[in-house]
């Protein structure tokens, strides 16, 4: 005979295992219909999603590369300067036959260097008219190289410490490092960049000339005319306004280690890193050609490291007449 007492124990138990069991079954029916859909969708859906992540992508590499010259200007702007200098080319004992100044632009590669293009720190160099003096005994010498940097209020001494052998490179030590120790080296590329590619040059297009432009009225009313660049320059460091300037453009062609883009350029831009759209240095800024926007030349990152290696050597302080291929 049954007990009832027990039985009224017991079927609350077995009811509720029961709604345990289906809410379990309920639960994998749901995992096993959402994969199912996810792996057997109709063709047309997945299509769709690839689209959408596509769009997602290049919206985001779009305001990667607009983003990318602001924010390469603001995170290395102070490691990249200014360079002034004055040369003359003539025989000793006789007033030069040339007597002129140079600029240009420089970034820290390492600590206490700098890189730049040769014709910067060897003025001379493929210029035609001081190489016809020198074949005829005339003799060059750098009056005086100095950098100007945006953290600094006074400019500093460099030397040139090594030359590319065979194009327009060089390798610059700073005098004064250890008030450059601060400033962190342009980080290079790893990589040969593609043809397309986004890139950003920073400098000092028309040298002080371009910095005055771009400065308060007071100043520039008071250095507009003035025809002393250096002394403009230190009054520039002194109010903190040696500030580079960033243009944009897109990589056209890779040709060995010559990179032309389309982002211009002027005289005083010589030297100056070019950023790609990763926020690395894959050339410095050489030239540009007249008349041709789309014609401004850089040498690839790849012919500046032999350099930069061969300059952090003990034996290569301090020493101006150095090479390396």
């Amino acid at each position: 005979m049954d007990d009832p007492n027990f039985r009224t124990e017991e079927e609350p138990v077995c009811v509720a295992w029961q709604r345990f069991v289906q809410t379990i079954l309920g639960i994998a029916m749901l995992i096993v219909t959402g994969f199912m859909l996810h792996f057997y969708a109709p063709p047309a859906t997945r299509d769709l999603e690839q689209q959408v992540s596509q769009l997602s992508r290049q919206v985001d590499q779009l305001k990667q590369e607009q983003a990318m010259p602001a924010m390469v200007l603001n995170r290395y702007r102070n490691s990249i300067c200014y360079i002034l200098g004055i040369y003359r080319v003539g025989r000793p004992g006789q007033k030069p036959a040339i007597r002129a100044r140079v600029s240009g632009t420089g970034f820290v590669v390492a600590d206490g260097l700098l890189a730049t293009n040769r014709h910067v720190a060897e003025p001379w160099y493929r210029d035609s008219e001081a190489e016809a003096l020198i074949k005829q005994g005339a003799t060059p010498q750098l009056e005086k190289l100095i950098a100007f940097f945006p953290a600094l209020s006074t400019p500093v001494n460099i030397t040139p410490v090594v030359f590319s052998a065979h194009g327009d490179l060089a390798v610059l030590e700073i005098e004064d490092a250890k008030t450059i120790h601060q400033l962190p080296p342009l980080p290079l590329a790893e990589s040969v960049p593609n043809p397309g590619e986004l890139v950003a040059v920073i400098g000092y297009p028309m040298g002080v000339l371009g910095m005055v432009a771009k400065s308060p009225p007071a100043v520039y009313d008071r250095l507009a005319l003035r025809n002393d660049d250096q002394g403009a320059a230190n009054e520039l460091a002194a109010l903190s306004l040696i500030r580079p300037s960033a243009t944009y453009g897109h990589l056209g062609d890779v040709v060995g280690d010559k990179l032309i883009y389309d982002a211009p350029t002027a005289h005083g831009g010589s030297g100056g890193p070019v950023f790609n759209a990763h926020g690395q240095v894959i050339a410095i800024n050489e030239a540009y050609i007249d008349g041709f926007s789309g014609g401004t030349l850089g040498i690839s990152v790849e012919s500046l490291r032999p350099l930069i290696a061969a300059a952090q050597k003990p034996a290569a302080r301090p020493a101006t007449n150095r090479s390396a291929n």
